[in-house]
């Protein structure tokens, strides 16, 4: 299992990676909405500082967390260029079974 705060970071590589590797392009994209569901464990850590953990339910974990509550969450993200505040262009090389 990875944290949310893990999957929201590594999305946020990738798309600065794409909006890099966009640079001097041609024909560039309008990042929209990004639409995410997961299915996620709570986890509250014991102690004086004591938080909550969001944990990513890997696919084929499931099974293994019977013991355990999963939910499923749905959020938008509305990426934007932290310095202008203005939307995300992207472009990059196809990925094979890509949509």
């Amino acid at each position: 299992m990875i944290e949310l705060s893990e999957m929201i970071r590594e999305l946020r590589r990738e798309f600065t990676a794409a909006l890099s590797e966009g640079d001097g392009e041609q024909v560039r994209f309008e990042l929209g909405p990004v639409e995410i569901e997961a299915s996620v464990t709570v986890s509250k850590e014991a102690g004086g500082d004591a938080k909550l953990r969001f944990l990513i339910v890997e696919s084929g974990a499931a099974a293994k967390l019977a013991h355990a509550e999963t939910q499923r969450i749905t959020f938008t993200l509305q990426p934007r260029i932290a310095a202008s505040g203005s939307s995300v262009l992207i472009s990059g090389d196809d990925v094979a079974h890509e949509r």
